[in-house]
């Protein structure tokens, strides 16, 4: 696999300002941030170059973007990600899927998950990364875990941290959240995470409202506090209600509710 680097020589007043251009480059394909160094596969930045450089231009930092030399970047990235050692005992190997547990939204979540009763639940796992979340929620007594990526890479990881942790987690690849099951009077999860970036969220509202049960949980978090009100107008649309908004730093958790149907 090809990358490429955009050098960038950034100047943000306040930390938070950095964390929105890094989301925002996100966006546009980056995977990997290291400093002023932004990595991103050489396929997706010829796709996304205008838009790329179009976005770069509108600020005054000076930039430049150079192709990288061929390297196994999967040995890279696992000598420098180790395995990771998280409460209940489990641990989590990254290769290069997202979520090893450390970063401040997996961190909520997985705090949120530890002071939930999961027991006898139904939970999908949605943008699942390393399995972490899936595989908290099945330590914490789901009854049964549904785990699904767009990353072939992400679900092999998700997989195998499963086997790891000797849980039982169901792991789909996909890039929609799939239909819910279960008998017509209990259909519907009981608590849907979606640890991913805002625009995702948004483009899975209704699907998530379709496969909440009333009464049951959705968890959001890969977002700023800046993405609070467009994220709860997009719950609300689809009849969620916000009941919780954790923060930590700049990155925020929102909780929201489905209601019982009078």
């Amino acid at each position: 696999m090809h990358y490429h680097c955009l050098h960038i020589k950034t100047d943000f007043a306040e930390e938070w300002q950095r964390e929105v251009f890094d989301q925002q480059l996100c966006d546009l394909g980056v995977e990997t941030i290291d400093g002023s160094d932004y990595y991103i596969q050489s396929e997706v930045l010829k796709e996304n170059r205008s838009a790329i450089t179009n976005f770069l231009s509108s600020f005054s930092f000076h930039f430049s973007i150079d192709e990288c030399p061929d390297e196994n970047w999967n040995a890279v990235w696992e000598a420098e990600h180790p395995m990771q050692e998280l409460p209940l005992g489990i641990k989590i190997i990254p290769h290069c899927a997202f979520g090893a547990g450390h970063h401040e939204t997996t961190a909520m979540m997985i705090d949120a998950l530890l002071s939930a009763d999961l027991s006898g639940k139904k939970v999908l796992d949605h943008g699942t990364g390393t399995g972490v979340l899936a595989i908290f929620a099945k330590r914490l007594g789901a009854d049964h875990v549904l785990a699904i990526d767009i990353d072939d890479k992400s679900v092999a990881n998700a997989k195998e941290n499963a086997a790891l942790n000797g849980e039982e987690i169901e792991v789909r690849l996909g890039n929609t959240v799939p239909p819910f099951w279960g008998e017509p009077t209990e259909r519907g999860y009981h608590l849907i995470l979606a640890n991913i970036h805002r625009n995702v969220l948004i483009a899975n509202m209704a699907a998530y409202s379709d496969c909440l049960r009333a009464g049951g949980e959705l968890w959001l978090s890969g977002f700023y506090e800046s993405d609070c009100p467009v994220l709860q107008s997009a719950a609300e649309a689809e009849g969620l209600t916000v009941t919780d908004v954790l923060a930590n730093g700049e990155w925020r958790l929102m909780k929201c509710r489905k209601e019982e149907r009078l």
